[in-house]
């Protein structure tokens, strides 16, 4: 079946064709010149080509790519505003449950030093994460209230139309919600089973990893655009000794 263009379309055409020819008329009636009008004619139809050519694909991609830059700009305060509300605080919360604490912390312990390639070797680490998460020593009641008194927050987040363009951040609101539904969904977290607690401890495993990840992510455009909330992270990151705001 053949594509119907709406009527505007075809309007917008045939008055354009029929202005075009009138003017066309007009200069051939004031110079009786057809050869004149032919040549600029087909200097028009020649230019054609580059004209798609610049504003289709040149000036269509540059605009494209600032708007883009300018959405990614709206997403790191998003990024900012959870690591603020929750995220940090997640991180330095559940860091003590893993039995490979110290080479988490050796890896994602940022400083001021740090290039390029120091964040490049963090986020691979984050996302390969394999030290065993012992539920033992997790407050599990503590962080199935703390994650519930944040739904409304993560939802209001998985509702930004925006976040299509942060697939790696949608995957992390989505393993944070989860893992609060699966703890959500225990009456108690007394008594439970090895099996479940093994069960518990893979999802916040796999919460972590992404978690980790986009806090270098996220570190690393403060350190690049935003000196001074760097400086904060810092001197208040979870993986070092001392945590402290105090400037020494």
């Amino acid at each position: 079946m053949m594509k119907r263009y709406p009527g505007f379309i075809i309007l917008a055409a045939a008055i354009s064709l029929a202005v075009s020819g009138l003017l066309y008329f007009i200069h051939y009636i004031i110079f009786q010149d057809v050869h004149h009008i032919f040549i600029y004619m087909v200097g028009d139809f020649a230019f054609l080509p580059l004209e798609v050519f610049l504003v289709v694909i040149v000036i269509e991609r540059i605009l494209t790519h600032r708007e883009k830059q300018a959405i990614l700009q709206k997403l790191n305060m998003v990024v900012g505003a959870f690591f603020s509300e929750m995220g940090t605080g997640l991180l330095g919360d559940l860091l003590g449950s893993f039995e490979n604490r110290d080479e988490i912390c050796q890896h994602l312990a940022v400083t001021q030093n740090w290039t390029p390639s120091d964040f490049k070797q963090a986020k691979a680490f984050s996302l390969a994460i394999t030290g065993r998460v012992d539920c033992h020593k997790t407050d599990l009641e503590g962080l199935k209230t703390f994650l519930i008194q944040k739904r409304s927050f993560l939802l209001r987040l998985l509702e930004n139309p925006n976040l299509l363009e942060q697939e790696e951040f949608t995957d992390l609101l989505w393993a944070t919600n989860h893992l609060s539904e699966e703890l959500e969904a225990r009456p108690t977290m007394e008594n439970l089973p090895e099996s479940d607690l093994e069960h518990l401890a893979s999802d916040i495993k796999r919460m972590y990893r992404h978690l980790a990840s986009e806090w270098v992510s996220y570190i690393e455009h403060l350190k690049a655009k935003y000196p001074y909330l760097f400086s904060l992270v810092l001197r208040m990151h979870p993986f070092q000794e001392h945590p402290s705001p105090v400037v020494t």
